[in-house]
């Protein structure tokens, strides 16, 4: 009997040595404490902050997009024989129609009658820049007293990360120099000048060869001839600086704006000759510091257009 009780004893103490002692939760230190709280504070506080910037982005966006609607609906019907190029750029139908332009006088100034509400809302409008099946049908500002107003502002100068499409205050728009800048965004959301960073496709370039810019005083179709990288340089940079071409001192200058914006277009376009009337188109590109994404067009007149299949 003793000897049954031994082994059992025996038993207990090996079954009791072969289990491991559970380790105790090792508790935070309160500096450990400390730590953990402050960081989980920070990275709440970066996601709140973000979120709240992505809300106030894009609902500054959707207010951008309503007010171009309502905008849009004020621009007076020129009536059945009015030109459309919207219609995936297919403007042979409007080649043969001559369309006489109402004006009206507001304040001294001779402007179209179609864009007459528009110019007593805002006296800084100076025209309406359309690329067919794009998201660009927008109006254009200039702002002669400071050049950048527009740049985070509507049409009715409130706050607006969007801004508005702007003309550089070194063009005359009532008549025209060689050239005339407008300048846009490149937003994320896809809307203002993004979409032009596709004419480095030469499918996009074949598919949308015009743009519509339409001003106050009158009309215009134009070809682009060019679409392009480039930055803004340093003041004493000796190259190429496409912004800062507003009005040939001579044929020859004319002709090297021409020949460099083309040099830089990845793909084969038509020319511009000395007398033409160009736009150019800028935008930010992320490509390089201070990269800018660049169209030129030439104005065509209506027997330049292609005709209908």
């Amino acid at each position: 009997m003793k000897e049954e009780i031994d082994k059992e004893k025996s038993k207990i103490k090996k079954e009791a040595g072969s289990k491991k002692p559970q380790k105790k939760k090792k508790k935070l230190t309160k500096k450990q404490r400390m730590i953990y709280d402050a960081f989980f504070i920070f990275f709440l506080i970066v996601f709140l902050v973000s979120a709240a910037y992505l809300i106030r982005y894009f609902w500054g966006v959707y207010k951008s997009e309503k007010k171009v609607d309502e905008l849009r609906d004020l621009i007076e019907d020129d009536g059945p024989d009015s030109i459309d190029i919207n219609d995936n750029n297919n403007l042979a139908s409007a080649t043969d129609i001559t369309v006489e332009p109402e004006y009206v006088e507001i304040d001294g100034v001779m402007i179209q009658y179609k864009y007459s509400k528009l110019y007593e809302r805002n006296r800084d409008f100076i025209g309406w820049l359309t690329i067919g099946d794009t998201v660009i049908d927008y109006p254009v500002m200039q702002c002669m007293s400071n050049n950048e107003y527009y740049l985070r502002k509507d049409f009715d100068g409130n706050y607006n990360e969007s801004g508005t499409l702007f003309a550089d205050n070194s063009c005359d728009v009532k008549t025209p120099g060689d050239n005339i800048i407008i300048y846009g965004h490149n937003m994320k959301s896809g809307k203002m000048f993004h979409i032009l960073t596709d004419y480095e496709n030469e499918s996009f370039y074949e598919e949308h060869k015009y743009i519509e810019f339409n001003t106050i005083y009158g009309d215009g179709v134009y070809e682009v001839i060019a679409a392009f990288y480039t930055q803004i340089y340093e003041e004493d940079y000796p190259g190429f600086k496409y912004y800062t071409f507003f009005n040939a001192a001579s044929e020859e200058s004319f002709n090297d704006y021409v020949a460099n914006c083309r040099r830089l277009t990845p793909y084969k376009t038509s020319n511009a000759v000395y007398g033409d009337k160009l736009i150019t188109l800028s935008t930010c590109a992320y490509h390089t510091e201070n990269g800018r994404y660049v169209v030129v067009a030439k104005k065509v007149s209506q027997d330049e257009l292609p005709e209908s299949d």
